[in-house]
């Protein structure tokens, strides 16, 4: 498994993701809008949560096909229209991502928000018309639906906005990160069984990594912007209530947590080394 060339793997799969993407948008009007729509989706980003649909399929002994790239583009598009709000003023207030203007630095701060929910609706558009059967189609968008939603990532959301009040206590600050980071990185796995047909114990195994899995992805990025976010405005942070050593520490027993839930799946080398490079990533 460590051996596993994730870079050759991956990068195919980031192009055919960004192109079908950015076909989404042809349609779109007026014609600037159509612009608008693509520039968030032209930044840059490692792609991951498509990545772990597509590992799913790997896992499974299957091929990525054209319709698991529609439904890894949908997680993507959530993905991004989120980016594209937390950046707004009434929110994270960040004029620069992956090194460009935000959306509503390039445009205004209506316009990213129209950018965002465009993202947004198009990704049950996207898994709306693939090419899944109907009982396959329907219940992908339920999945991404509580994914995205008010008991995923929007909960989460509220939550690191301040909604509940401070995050002074580590269980609550766990449930912020499962919602906020690690809701649609579970639904993207359990989206990938659902899009392959898994058996029940396989969805099993790969919620189970997907739950540790998404937690220490969000401890990684504690730990990569600790200096970052030091201030006293600074976001609920595990850095901030347990220090770096035991964040890094719980990170890599979640990633253990992780390897060990892929044990029953054949051809896990793709989503091994996928889980080892979001507890080991440097950026």
């Amino acid at each position: 498994m460590t051996d596993f060339a994730l870079n050759d793997w991956a990068n195919g799969l980031r192009a055919r993701v960004d192109e079908y993407m950015h076909s989404r948008f042809e349609d779109a009007w007026p014609s600037a809008f159509q612009t608008g729509c693509r520039y968030p989706l032209q930044t840059g980003g490692k792609r991951i949560r498509p990545l772990f649909v597509f590992g799913v399929a790997q896992s499974l002994g299957q091929a990525v096909t054209d319709d698991l790239i529609a439904v890894g583009a949908a997680v993507e598009l959530v993905h991004t229209y989120s980016l594209v709000h937390d950046d707004l003023p009434c929110m994270d207030d960040d004029a620069m991502r992956r090194g460009r203007p935000t959306v509503h630095k390039v445009y205004d701060e209506g316009t990213a928000v129209l950018i965002g929910d465009a993202l947004l609706t198009e990704a049950f558009r996207t898994l709306a018309q693939c090419g899944l059967d109907a009982e396959a189609r329907v219940a992908l968008v339920s999945e991404l639906a509580s994914a995205a939603g008010h008991v995923g990532m929007i909960g989460g959301q509220a939550l690191d906005i301040g909604m509940n009040g401070p995050i002074t206590d580590l269980d609550e600050l766990i449930r912020l990160h499962r919602g906020k980071t690690g809701a649609l990185i579970r639904g993207a796995l359990r989206m990938g069984a659902i899009a392959m047909a898994a058996s029940s114990s396989q969805i099993e195994a790969l919620t189970t990594y997907g739950e540790a899995i998404g937690l220490a992805f969000q401890m990684a990025d504690d730990v990569l912007d600790a200096e970052q976010d030091a201030g006293a405005s600074g976001p609920p942070s595990s850095v901030r209530l347990v220090g770096v050593k035991q964040t890094s520490e719980r990170a890599s027993r979640l990633l253990e947590d992780a390897l060990l839930a892929l044990a029953s799946l054949p051809h896990s080398e793709a989503l091994a080394a996928l889980a080892r490079f979001t507890v080991a990533r440097d950026h």
